[in-house]
């Protein structure tokens, strides 16, 4: 006992003699980035020329398997969108069973199965891996494209199609791909309603024979199996694939623009600007950039809150809900972009603090907070991926595919943390190419052109060219004038006839509206009361709670969320005051015509009723269509459109039965379910006290 106490004494002096050396005052150097040690999956090729990779995992008994073609890009053409259609055709049966038959049997097994134009996807539990195994082969080897599935899945694709003819966003994505790689380009061309409309279930099958092969592919299954179990039954499944060589095509030169210009879209439908500056790039991951160059967009724009667009546009300026940028890295082609959805206000604004974040990161080095929260974050999120076995299976898959060194991912938190800030700038310089950049921007064009016409930066003035929503370049969208004969009156008297005469109208006491919408899953209820003399009750509910309150007496109000009361602000009342009102064109008021303008493919007469709301009326036929309210929020300014359609009559009146409003990047559609015309409301109802 005592040589154990003496020990233990002999030890605490030791250390507190260490701790003594230590100068506290000082951070502690950091050591070196560790070497991440990366286990290989077992592999194996059939004679075909599949490759197959196995990852046994066994903490749970799950499977997932991953049948990648990694075909080079092509151009297809007038027979572009043949590969998606494809890729939904198949899983609809095969030569030995039908599409019913098949579901339902992946169904029974409690297996998840997606197929694509260039593989497929399963996971199950580890039990039934054989069978679903030998359906993905199936599926795979024996597709069965029948005119019947065809026709359904050409039907939906077009109906999707003509669903995102008026989708802002979607259209700002298409033009930018097209004008940054080339419509001729397999990056930059795109599907079209002529080119599905001209696609034959003949060509869809000459796809499948043409460019599915074993030559590319790579089987990739992981979880709760045995090796040589993985072994027999892919080799009894997949072995009949026959290979075949893919054919092999050139891919057009891409060029950025000799200097930096405004590319702009008109859309008449659009409450917020689509704002992308984009050039094209060489870089792969076995580039010596790569690292370099994912630290420097990490900075500039990468996902999260931290990135210095998201930071000046968002939290200074309050712009927009997000500011992000994207680096491609691609061994054929890719690009970077940085992008945005603004107010229509502040388009040219905020394309000038796109391109001065864009010069400050060539012009000047990162801060050393900056480079290490980059670093922190990029380090957290591949140390999160390796718990995932699915990592193992995608690595060793990139190792192939992207022809990385056999230690790409060994040394990669090394490789992060030997970036400096020299290398952020270096990098900058060659990949964000803010003298040689497309600035595509979709918008409103009566809202906004006047201001990008003369946009000038650093005291030049940026050209700017029009295309229309197909990347053909145009001339400038003109802006229609109003016959001097109408005026506000005239357009709320053709209103008001419209929807049923203005002793009708003048009829309604109050106007009660039951809506309803589905959001995640869920279903909202809505109820909407208000009075002829400006009285307003609004709820949201679901499941029959009350999860959000408005109510407005005529001279105030409040809303109520979780609880919690708030009453309104002068800002707020003078809304309600507009909002309350069934009818607020019975009288002229303060409202202005604006002008004309395009709204769900008709003309429309454009109506301020005041600062905060725009309505929108049909020239032919007097129907209000939109209306549009700016609101203030925590800073931030939405500005929110609403669409009315599918109007019906009830007890003399046209009411919309269909409601759709934009909040944000969400769009929300109630369907009406009933109007009451004076009947269904008590003055206590709107009491505010």
């Amino acid at each position: 006992m005592k040589i154990k106490i003496f020990a233990f004494a002999a030890l605490l002096f030791a250390s507190m003699g260490l701790q003594a050396q230590i100068d506290r005052s000082k951070m502690p150097e950091p050591g070196p980035a560790p070497k991440v040690n990366i286990e290989d999956p077992e592999t194996f090729s059939l004679d075909n020329g599949l490759q197959v990779m196995v990852v046994e995992n066994h903490k749970l008994p799950r499977v997932a398997i991953s049948l990648s073609i990694d075909n080079p890009p092509r151009f297809d053409g007038d027979k572009v969108g043949v590969s998606s259609l494809a890729g939904e055709l198949f899983g609809t049966g095969t030569q030995t069973m039908s599409k019913e038959d098949f579901n339902e049997r992946v169904d029974f097994l409690g297996a998840r199965m997606f197929f694509g134009s260039s593989g497929a996807n399963a996971s199950t539990l580890s039990k039934y891996f054989p069978e679903i195994i030998s359906l993905m082969a199936d599926a795979t080897l024996n597709p069965k494209f029948t005119e019947e599935e065809f026709s359904t899945v050409k039907d939906r694709t077009l109906q999707s199609m003509k669903a995102n003819e008026k989708d802002v966003s979607y259209n700002a994505n298409r033009v930018r791909q097209a004008l940054a790689y080339g419509k001729d380009h397999p990056f930059g061309e795109f599907t079209t309603e002529e080119s599905v409309e001209n696609l034959q279930v003949s060509d869809v099958q000459n796809y499948y024979d043409t460019y599915y092969s074993p030559e590319n592919a790579y089987l990739v299954i992981v979880g709760d199996v045995d090796e040589d179990e993985v072994k027999d039954l892919v080799k009894k499944n997949f072995s009949s694939w026959k290979n075949k060589a893919i054919p092999q095509s050139e891919m057009p030169e891409v060029t950025n623009v000799d200097q930096t210009q405004i590319n702009f879209v008109d859309m008449p439908n659009a409450v917020q600007s689509e704002i992308a500056l984009i050039n094209t790039v060489e870089l792969s991951k076995k580039d010596s950039d790569y690292f370099p160059a994912i630290v420097a967009n990490k900075i500039l724009g990468g996902t999260g809150g931290q990135g210095r667009l998201f930071q000046n546009l968002r939290e200074d300026k309050g712009y927009t809900y997000g500011a992000y940028s994207r680096l491609g890295d691609n061994k054929y082609v890719s690009s970077f972009y940085a992008f945005a959805s603004v107010r229509n206000e502040v388009t040219d604004s905020a394309v000038v603090q796109f391109l001065d974040e864009l010069y400050k990161m060539r012009k000047e080095k990162v801060t050393p907070k900056e480079l290490a929260d980059a670093k922190a974050k990029l380090t957290g999120d591949f140390v999160l991926s390796l718990e995932q076995p699915t990592t193992i299976a995608r690595f060793a898959l990139e190792r192939e595919t992207e022809d990385l060194d056999d230690d790409f991912y060994e040394d990669y938190l090394e490789n992060i943390d030997n970036v400096s800030l020299e290398d952020v700038q270096r990098v900058a310089n060659k990949y964000f190419m803010a003298d040689n950049t497309r600035i595509v921007i979709a918008g409103k064009g009566s809202d906004v052109l006047e201001s990008l016409e003369d946009f000038t930066y650093n005291g030049k003035q940026v050209p700017i060219k029009y295309y229309d929503r197909f990347a053909e370049e145009t001339e400038k969208p003109e802006e229609k004038t109003v016959d001097a004969s109408v005026t506000v009156d005239k357009v709320f008297s053709d209103y008001i006839k419209a929807i049923g005469g203005k002793e009708a109208v003048e009829s309604v006491e109050s106007l009660v509206m039951q809506a309803s919408t589905t959001m995640q899953g869920m279903k909202l209820d809505m109820s909407m009361k208000t009075t002829k003399d400006g009285k307003m009750l609004q709820e949201v509910s679901m499941n029959g709670n009350v999860m959000q309150k408005q109510v407005f007496d005529g001279s105030t109000g409040y809303a109520m969320a979780q609880g919690q009361k708030i009453p309104y602000t002068e800002e707020q009342i003078e809304a309600a005051k507009g909002d309350a009102n069934p009818f607020p064109e019975l009288s002229v008021g303060e409202a202005s015509l604006e002008g004309i303008e395009q709204v769900e493919g008709q003309d429309a007469y454009k109506v301020k009723m005041n600062d905060k709301k725009t309505n929108f009326y049909a020239v032919d036929g007097g129907l209000k269509i939109k209306s549009v309210q700016t609101v203030s929020q925590m800073g931030q300014t939405m500005t929110i459109p609403t669409i009315y359609s599918d109007y019906q009559e009830v007890k003399g009146v046209k009411f919309p039965f269909t409601i759709s409003q934009s909040l944000g990047p969400q769009n929300i559609d109630f369907s009406v379910s009933e109007y009451k015309i004076n009947e269904g409301v008590t003055d206590d109802e709107f009491n505010v006290e």
